[in-house]
């Protein structure tokens, strides 16, 4: 089909309704994917490598707090203008698997790269940088991984497909950061005799990540196969972004509401994201855990957000993913603001707080993907997804610029030193107005031609 007429053609079957039947073994390696990248998410730029890059290391708490929410921001708008115009070419290429492998390989050189990184002040860019080139291609690889859901799921079981998968992430990252824990990390010479000496062994760690995902994605290549597709004439950037505007007008004056979905999520996905980016940061600077107490904070979290998760994608099923979305965004904004609150308690806070927020933040996620999974037509998918990531993208500066902007107004408030706290402030304000936005989106099967 070519390119002008693909972008025109919006309506028709959910590829979801033309799906072959759930097999099991397919949805577990297709959930591979996850649990194998999951070291970038989890350990990467949640609990470890942040939380090193924030460290006295590289500099003052404010400082290294407020240059992480920087890179993070530059990297989410590579990500909006990249995602749709990458999309829409695996659509075309019909070459979406291969673009997905290709894209694994580089995540995994890219978390092994960190290796170079070193604890001194002169190297806090040169992390920030991989960790931002680290969040691009992890972020474009989402687009295509999320558009072979209909490979094996359909609309009667995508919902607890897609908490499956990302229960999965949660759980194996359960186990590398057990991994690097109990190997590198707590030990005074962990294996192969390495240390904390210059960082080695939150350096050694990254390259572990590395191989894990080389690894633990190979099921999902074995299962996944890219489709046989009439290829339209290739056509250069302008022209992508065109074609990208062209689809965006088509949604708008055909489904309406999937276009206020894509707006709602893409400022609760920002929230979410900003829960993981900043929680393990606010652990450490904030509530005093040390850097094995992060760790192993976090792999309690991981356990109750993929059983969670899990649980939640076969309600996601039962009573549709708007409910499962609005009740988790409601629990997060509540157990935001006790976390702020509540700040001087220290760990015996922060642990059932921070505990209970990621009881919600993988439902939302999950559901988020399985609403427009049962929206994507035929053969669409890498561009409608590809929509979902810029859209989210591109408001992907308020979490971290509200957490940047919050630190310093409480130490302008307060006029104390260490204000990292006031962070959480901004991310429940983003948290709050995607539930806002959410509310008078209709059900993904009221989402009918205008």
């Amino acid at each position: 089909m070519p390119p002008a007429a693909a972008a025109d053609d919006l309506t028709g079957p959910s590829a979801l309704d033309l799906a072959p039947p759930t097999r099991p073994r397919r949805v577990l390696a297709w959930g591979m994917w996850d649990w194998g990248t999951q070291p970038f998410n989890t350990v990467i730029t949640t609990f470890v490598f942040s939380v090193y890059l924030t460290s006295s290391s590289f500099g003052s708490t404010n400082t290294t707090s407020t240059a992480l929410s920087v890179s993070t921001a530059l990297a989410g708008l590579f990500v909006a203008l990249l995602a749709p115009v990458l999309g829409q070419n695996s659509d075309r290429s019909g070459r979406t698997v291969h673009h997905l492998r290709v894209q694994t390989w580089l995540l995994a050189l890219l978390s092994a790269a960190l290796f170079v990184v070193r604890p001194e002040p002169g190297f806090l860019w040169v992390g920030l940088g991989l960790l931002a080139a680290g969040s691009v291609v992890s972020e474009i690889a989402g687009v295509n991984y999320n558009s072979t859901i209909d490979q094996v799921a359909t609309p009667r079981t995508v919902g607890r497909v897609s908490g499956f998968g990302w229960g999965m992430g949660y759980l194996g990252g359960i186990i590398v950061l057990l991994l690097i824990y109990f190997a590198f990390i707590q030990p005074e010479v962990g294996l192969f005799g390495v240390t904390d000496a210059d960082g080695l062994d939150i350096r050694v760690s990254m390259v572990v990540c590395g191989v894990w995902t080389l690894l633990f994605t190979v099921p999902a290549f074995l299962v996944l196969k890219d489709r046989p597709t009439e290829r339209g004439p290739r056509v250069g950037v302008v022209q992508s972004y065109r074609l990208v505007w062209r689809s965006v007008t088509g949604l708008w004056a055909l489904s309406r509401h999937t276009v206020f979905f894509l707006l709602a999520s893409a400022l609760f996905r920002d929230g979410l994201a900003g829960v993981f980016a900043f929680g393990a940061v606010l652990a450490a600077g904030t509530f005093g855990l040390s850097a094995g107490e992060v760790i192993i904070f976090g792999a309690a979290a991981n356990i109750v957000a993929g059983l969670a998760t899990m649980g939640f994608g076969l309600l996601d099923d039962r009573i549709g993913p708007k409910r499962v979305i609005l009740v988790s965004l409601g629990a997060l904004v509540v157990l935001g603001l006790l976390v702020f609150v509540l700040h001087d308690g220290g760990a015996a806070v922060f642990w059932p707080l921070g505990l209970l927020m990621t009881v919600f933040v993988g439902p939302a996620q999950a559901a988020s993907r399985s609403f427009l999974a049962r929206l994507v037509p035929e053969g669409r998918g890498g561009e409608i997804f590809g929509l979902y990531a810029t859209t989210g993208r591109v408001v992907s500066f308020l979490s971290p610029t509200a957490f940047g902007l919050f630190i310093a107004l409480g130490a302008l408030l307060t006029g104390a030193d260490n204000t990292q706290y006031w962070g959480i402030l901004g991310i429940v304000l983003v948290l709050a107005a995607g539930f806002a936005v959410m509310l008078p989106v209709k059900e993904h099967g009221e989402h009918t031609v205008a």
